[in-house]
Order: structure tokens, then sequence, then C-alpha cells
């Protein structure tokens, strides 16, 4: 490609007009919501796009999940936990030959599945909730 050809083309991009428009309270705020929710930095880029039929890309996020987000963190924080007691009690178990110790330790990992079955019903309530409100009925 000519070097008069690139400086050509470089100048077509450059953006020298500037057009003034006004609007009414309604569209303005549409365009405002559109703005905050794209990946445009200001109105004219977002109108920029809507004039050159580039895509926008409007940003959503759901806060009524806030919660149930912040459930399921927790109970992934406790499962680890409670997978880690298990560990220790487990290592415990296989250092002692002496069968009532074993049995100390056996019981004390039978407490923690105990745990763990708490917290996966709780999961399954989340998760029926979660269903109920994004699956097609």
């Amino acid at each position: 490609m000519s070097v008069d050809k690139r400086c050509e083309q470089m100048e077509s991009a450059i953006l020298k007009h500037e057009i003034k428009t006004r609007v009414n309270d309604a569209k303005f705020t549409q365009l405002s919501e559109m703005l905050a929710n794209s990946e445009c930095r200001n109105m004219s880029e977002l109108v920029r796009h809507i004039l050159h039929t580039k895509p926008v890309t409007l940003l959503h996020r759901d806060k009524s999940l806030d919660l149930l987000i912040e459930e399921l963190s927790g109970i992934r924080k406790e499962l680890r936990s409670i997978g880690i007691n298990i560990n220790q009690v487990t290592k415990q178990f296989n250092t002692f030959p002496d069968k009532e110790q074993k049995l100390y330790y056996a019981l004390g990992v039978a407490e923690q599945y105990k745990l763990v079955g708490h917290k996966v019903e709780q999961l399954f309530t989340i998760l029926n909730k979660l269903s109920e409100q994004w699956l097609p009925k």
C-alpha cells in the first residue's frame, strides 16, 4: 500500500465534523441508562456507536441474586473448613494403631460428615430458588 493511500485512510478516520442535536427528557434518560450500562466512556462515543450501527454492549447485573451469591460463598468457605478438618482427623486416625483411638477419630469424622450433609441441603435450597427464578416453566 502506498504512503499516499495510507495517509488518505488515516485522514478519513479523523473525526473532524461536529454534529449537535437536542433530545427530549425521555430520550436523554434512555441514552444515559444505555451509557451507564455500556462500555462507552462518554455520550459522544455511545452516539457514534449508534450512528455507525456498531453493536452497543449493555451490561446487566441482577441485584436480587446478591444475597444468594453471598450465601453460596459462605457455604463454600464452610465446606472448605470442614474438608480441612476431615483431612486432619483422617491423618490422626492413620497415625494411631490403637483401635479405641481410631474409633474416637472415626466418630469425629462422622460428625464432620453430618455438617457436610447440612451444608449440601442448604446448597440444594439455594439452587431450587435459583432454578425457580431462572429456568423456564
